[in-house]
């Protein structure tokens, strides 16, 4: 890692992230997102990346489930990055906010209508009893709007990771990887390099 681009942990993920949408070959913004159920117990699961600025990093969600139910309960989570084809990854530690319905709108509106429909028409986490109940909840949704807009289910929207630990980490020859992590110190941040 170049000392010199390294004083902001935000510039230097949009950094990575920008290379790994260059050379990463299937979903770069994918993250293991790690949460807590109420006795503790660890739950991890992907989820794709969808902002990531000074406020933290966002994904959207069903927030009825699992996933939801866990930050809702206990808003604190972690996200993992690997990025295989650079030899890189991140992990984000941190508090845990809903966004606002504004940005969760916004973002609604620029997904595909079969995601849009999908989103209503999944009752995430929950069992189901057939493929076949499932798509039947996609027939009535897609009935249920016609051709006009579909809005956001009241139960859907996204959720920002506001980091207090941030930890790059670059492989090198003979496992002396670099890791170089921040830590939330006020408005600012403190550096530390860590043993491989």
């Amino acid at each position: 890692m170049n000392e010199a681009s390294t004083a902001d942990p935000i510039a230097l993920f949009r950094q990575w992230l920008k290379e790994a949408e260059a050379h990463e070959p299937s979903d770069p913004t994918a993250a293991a997102l790690a949460t807590a159920d109420a006795s503790g117990a660890p739950s991890a699961r992907m989820v794709l990346l969808k902002d990531a600025d000074e406020r933290g990093f966002v994904f959207y969600t069903n927030e009825q489930s699992r996933k939801g139910e866990h930050l809702h309960a206990h808003p604190k989570a972690a996200l993992c990055f690997h990025w295989k084809a650079l030899r890189r990854s991140v992990r984000v530690e941190g508090e845990v906010e809903p966004t606002t319905p504004a940005e969760a709108d916004a973002y609604f509106a620029t997904r595909h209508r079969s995601s849009q429909i999908g989103a209503w028409a999944s009752e995430q986490s929950r069992p189901l009893e057939s493929r076949y109940a499932l798509e039947a909840r996609v027939a009535k949704f897609t009935a249920k709007f016609g051709l006009g807009s579909v809005p956001r289910p009241p139960h859907w929207s996204g959720f920002r990771v506001v980091p207090r630990r941030i930890e790059f980490w670059e492989d090198r020859p003979f496992r002396l990887h670099d890791r170089l992590v921040y830590l939330r110190e006020g408005e600012g941040w403190t550096t530390m390099k860590l043993y491989p």
